[in-house]
C-alpha cells in the first residue's frame, strides 16, 4: 500500500513523498539534503522525482541528488536541464505502480505540468488550497482553463500542491465570498490543524469546488464582487489582481 508524506523544507514548501515502504517517489525537491537525510531514516530508496516546473525552489534539489544516484529518473518539463524524461503533457507514465496522467497546466509557468495518479494530483504551483499561483509567465486565460481541467477530476482527488498557502488564501476568499457556510468550517478546521502543527494539505477537488473563489468564477457572488456580471474569465482575472495585492 502506497503512503503520501509531506516533508516541510524552505518558507513554506513541501516535498511530497509517495512510497511503498521501500521505494519512494519525490515530488518538486527544493533541498536535496533533507530529502535525502528523510529517506535514509526510512530505510527507502528514491526510485523517481516529478518536477512541476522550473521554478528554483522547485528543482535546486536536483544536483544533490543526481550526485548521489546519477542513474535517477527525473520526469517533468524540458525546460529543466537535468530532467532526463522530458514531459509536456498528455503522456501517462508508472512509478511505484502507479499509473500518472500528466496534464499540461500553464499559466503560473508556460511550462508547468501536473501529475494525477488517482487518488492523488501532484499540481505544484498551479492550484493552491483555497487559490491558486500567480501568474508569471501564462495569461489568465491559460490559468482560468488549467484550473477548470482540474477541478473536472473525481471530488476525491487529494490535491498536493507545493507551498502551505491556505490559511492566507482563505483569508483572501472570506473577504471576497463572506456568506460561504463551508468557507468558515474550513477556516475554522485548518486553523486548528496549523495550530497543531499539521498541514493544512492535501485537500479535496470536492473541497476546493467549495472554498476555492478560483474555481467559483462562475458565481454571481463572486461576479458581483469584482463587478463582472457573466463574465467568469473576467472574474477569475479580477479575483487573481486582488490577490496579488491581498497580504
Amino acid at each position: 500500500m502506497l503512503q503520501l508524506e509531506a516533508l516541510p523544507i524552505l518558507e513554506d514548501n513541501y516535498i511530497w513523498v509517495l512510497h511503498d515502504g521501500r521505494q519512494a517517489l519525490a515530488v518538486d525537491p527544493g533541498r536535496g539534503e533533507p530529502l535525502l537525510a528523510w529517506l535514509h531514516a526510512r530505510g527507502l530508496t528514491l526510485e523517481a522525482v516529478l518536477i512541476t516546473h522550473h521554478h528554483w525552489d522547485h528543482v535546486e534539489g536536483l544536483p544533490v541528488l543526481l550526485a548521489t544516484q546519477p542513474g535517477l529518473t527525473i520526469y517533468g518539463p524540458a525546460s529543466v536541464a537535468v530532467v532526463n524524461q522530458p514531459l509536456a503533457g498528455g503522456e501517462t507514465i508508472a512509478v511505484l505502480g502507479l499509473s500518472f496522467t500528466v496534464l499540461p497546466v500553464p499559466g503560473h509557468t508556460l511550462d508547468h505540468l501536473a501529475y494525477y495518479g488517482a487518488p492523488w494530483l501532484f499540481c505544484g504551483d498551479t492550484l493552491f488550497g483555497a487559490g491558486c499561483g500567480r501568474l508569471f509567465e501564462g495569461t489568465p486565460a491559460q490559468m482560468h482553463a488549467s484550473l477548470s481541467s482540474l477541478a473536472a477530476l473525481p471530488g476525491e482527488t487529494l490535491v498536493c500542491c507545493t507551498h502551505e498557502y491556505t490559511l492566507i488564501n482563505l483569508r483572501f476568499a472570506r473577504e471576497v465570498d463572506p456568506d460561504n457556510a463551508a468557507l468558515a468550517d474550513r477556516w475554522r478546521r485548518d486553523v486548528a490543524r496549523r495550530e497543531r502543527g499539521e498541514p493544512t494539505l492535501p485537500g479535496s477537488i470536492t473541497e476546493e469546488r467549495a472554498t476555492n473563489p478560483f474555481l467559483r468564477a462562475c458565481e454571481a457572488a463572486l461576479q458581483t464582487v469584482t463587478g463582472t456580471p457573466g463574465d467568469a474569465l473576467a472574474t477569475f482575472a479580477a479575483l487573481r489582481a486582488r490577490r496579488n495585492g491581498f497580504r
